[in-house]
């Protein structure tokens, strides 16, 4: 035991309380063992509150730490360690554990070299543990999101010019090694050649800079696959003499094949694999910009007899007939030339430094590739053929739409002059014409939506043998007036929209301004208003939330509005209509199949989606009175309409024994003639509101002939 006075020297006493140090004392003779008052202090315990039993510590430690802390002595005690030491849990006075490092070691021993007394002393590592503990769960999720990411790390001492890599980077560059170390020069030796200089260059990071580095590059592995990676890369100093550049390194490869498939995507039409018409306008654009060989020729490709082949074999085999076509017309063409899908059946070809006789001679090979294509075996028996225009282009000033519009000019002359022809467009005669051609009636078009020459009219829909405020249907159509005050028919300026892509504008300007002008009156019941959509309206992802947000500030109820698709515009994108009627049905609004019958998918639509109403095609009803086929045709669609719970509306009623037939099938009318003409839509509502309290029959009156 050793002398009382010096262990309880104020001086020692002092300096185990500021070095919160607690000091055992253990007498192997005795067995007796002395714990310091800040020992006790350090669990919680006051002084002497504690037995200086020999085994109070190993009370208070922790089961699972028991044995690791009794093999230390031992080791010690056995001469196999120069010291004890080891890190425990003791408890706490108030329960819970404090970490504690007990280092110490044998200070006395007999005449024989026996081990007589041991001391040591415990500090309180708890914050330290506890740290550590956090840091490790730092550690075990960066880890994990190196794993996730398929991230590995390297670094290279600056002073040892030694360099190590992780596993995981070692997997990225196809490198079996057992060890992280690898020669400095290694990495040099799996670069692209043509990546090696500019990778190596930005991979010299100042010394110093805490800047962190971003690069992209190549590496060709030992087996010769080329693999992309990304490399970050900084400078840390203070590590090693002279510090090392720390960096990760990343497998994009599949990455870089997504983004290079994305961009091809949105270049390319999905069907055909062509340019789609987007990137055509661009490179048009381009080339227009930079013409270097002139001249530079646009030919616009209008294939013929296709709704034909589409109706007779469906829309699936009429996508393998524009594959056939479009691998046809590209099979045809030099390599200076780009081709493009600009929609539906509609195709341009641009070939830079092509004079009048080397257009000719593509257009005529366009021509009899077309004629000559693969249409698959469903439709082996019908043939195709098109209407090619030709524009040649000299003049930087020209737009892309301008160009195009000459072009498209031109393939109406051939269509004109019999298809399966081409033809080149004459400023001559366009300009002597005496009409605008399809490019300034698309611009006029565009210009009329906002200077107010675009007019919203409507058509009453009636229930047969009832007044029409029976049923407060309106059709709302659109007419375009001309800047000299002439009114242009949809059937001019609707197709125009199509081709340049304005017709989804048009749409919206219509929908949306029809439903601000007339909310009020939808709200009070006292119209109902339909509108008829194109395939580009179809086809656009926002459609729906364009018109959500037109309901919703018109404040008109959604189960008073109504759309009208064509069976042409759900050939053109079929998923997207099928999920067009769907979205409408959700928000109740009606569904009509216009020009129902007009082809030979129309039963396959009608089974498709589910709709409110169909609109016979008026082919069916102009001359009922005389055909007993098409009184067949519409019987049958009345009936079938009939028992799918379907309303049946019909066009071009110009007789009045038309109307008596419809009337024996029940067969609602659309226009007739006893019916008004089209007519300002504003005078429709001026009609119907305020709504009036015994609706009386109109006086017809019969349309002049």
């Amino acid at each position: 035991m050793a002398d009382d006075d010096k262990r309880s020297g104020k001086f020692w006493a002092v300096a185990l309380d500021r070095a919160h140090l607690g000091l055992w004392d253990w007498n192997l003779s005795t067995g007796d063992c002395y714990y310091s008052p800040t020992w006790s202090k350090m669990l919680g315990y006051e002084e002497g509150e504690l037995a200086n039993t020999p085994d109070l510590w190993l009370m208070l430690t922790h089961p699972d730490d028991r044995e690791r802390a009794l093999a230390s002595g031992d080791s010690h005690l056995a001469g196999l360690t120069p010291s004890i030491e080891t890190e425990l849990r003791l408890r706490h006075k108030d329960g819970h554990w404090v970490w504690v490092l007990d280092r110490g070691g044998i200070v006395e021993r007999d005449a024989d070299g026996k081990p007589l007394r041991l001391m040591g002393v415990q500090t309180d590592i708890t914050r330290q543990k506890e740290a550590e503990a956090a840091l490790e769960q730092v550690n075990v999720r960066f880890r994990l999101a190196l794993a996730a990411s398929g991230t590995g790390i390297w670094h290279h001492d600056v002073g040892t010019q030694k360099s190590y890599w992780d596993a995981r980077t070692r997997d990225i560059f196809g490198l079996v090694a057992d060890s992280d170390e690898v020669t400095a020069d290694l990495w040099h030796t799996f670069l692209h050649p043509d990546d090696k200089e500019a990778t190596e260059k930005t991979h010299q990071v100042p010394l110093g800079s805490d800047t962190v580095v971003a690069n992209q590059y190549r590496i060709i592995r030992r087996d010769g696959e080329i693999r992309h990676v990304e490399s970050l890369l900084r400078f840390i100093a203070g590590v090693g003499s002279a510090g090392q550049i720390l960096g990760t390194v990343r497998d994009i490869t599949e990455d870089k094949k997504r983004a290079e498939e994305l961009a091809y995507a949105a270049r390319h039409d999905a069907l055909t694999g062509l340019l789609n018409r987007s990137a055509f306008d661009r490179l048009l654009a381009e080339k227009i910009n930079a013409i270097d060989r002139l001249p530079l020729a646009v030919f616009y490709v209008d294939l013929d007899y296709f709704k034909a082949l589409n109706d007779f074999a469906g829309h699936a085999a009429g996508d393998l007939a524009l594959k056939g076509v479009a691998a046809g017309i590209l099979a045809s063409l030099p390599p200076s030339a780009h081709a493009a899908r600009l929609g539906g059946d509609e195709f341009a070809v641009l070939v830079p430094g092509c004079d009048t006789a080397c257009a000719e001679r593509l257009a005529g090979a366009v021509l009899a590739a077309v004629r000559d294509a693969d249409l698959g075996a469903g439709v082996a028996s019908r043939r195709l053929a098109a209407s090619v225009g030709i524009a040649f282009i000299e003049d930087r000033e020209m737009s892309v739409a301008d160009a195009l519009a000459c072009a498209d000019d031109a393939c109406y002359a051939a269509k004109a002059a019999g298809r399966d022809r081409f033809a080149v467009f004459s400023p001559d005669a366009a300009s002597g014409s005496g009409g605008l051609n399809a490019a300034r009636l698309a611009a006029d078009t565009v210009d009329a939506m906002e200077d107010g020459r675009l007019k919203l009219y409507g058509q009453e829909i009636h229930k047969l043998g009832q007044p029409w405020q029976e049923s407060r249907h309106v059709e709302v159509l659109a007419r375009l007036e001309a800047r000299n005050g002439r009114l242009i028919p949809p059937g001019d300026f609707m197709p125009v929209a199509e081709r340049f892509g304005i017709a989804a504008r048009l749409d919206r300007w219509i929908i949306r301004t029809a439903l601000w002008r007339h909310g009020k009156a939808m709200r009070s019941g006292a119209i109902s208003l339909g509108f008829n959509l194109s395939a580009q309206t179809l086809s656009d992802p926002q459609l729906w939330d364009f018109v959500d947000t037109a309901i919703a500030e018109s404040g008109a109820p959604s189960s008073g509005v109504g759309f009208e698709i064509t069976e042409t515009a759900a050939v053109t994108n079929f998923e997207a209509a099928a999920e067009f009627v769907r979205k409408a049905r959700e928000r109740r609004c009606r569904v009509s199949l216009d020009d129902f019958g007009a082809g030979m998918s129309s039963f396959e639509y009608l089974r498709r989606f589910p709709i409110d109403a169909i609109k016979i095609d008026g082919s069916f009803i102009e001359h009922i009175a005389d055909s007993p086929f098409d009184r067949e045709i519409v019987s049958a669609i009345s009936g079938i309409a009939r028992s799918m719970g379907c309303a049946v509306v019909a066009e071009k009623i110009e007789e009045k024994s038309a109307l008596e037939i419809l009337q024996g099938m029940g067969v609602a009318y659309g226009q007739g003639f006893f019916l008004h003409r089209p007519e300002p839509l504003e005078a429709i509502v001026a009609r119907a509101v305020p709504m009036p309290e015994k609706p009386q029959r109109r006086s017809f009156r019969s349309i002049p002939t």
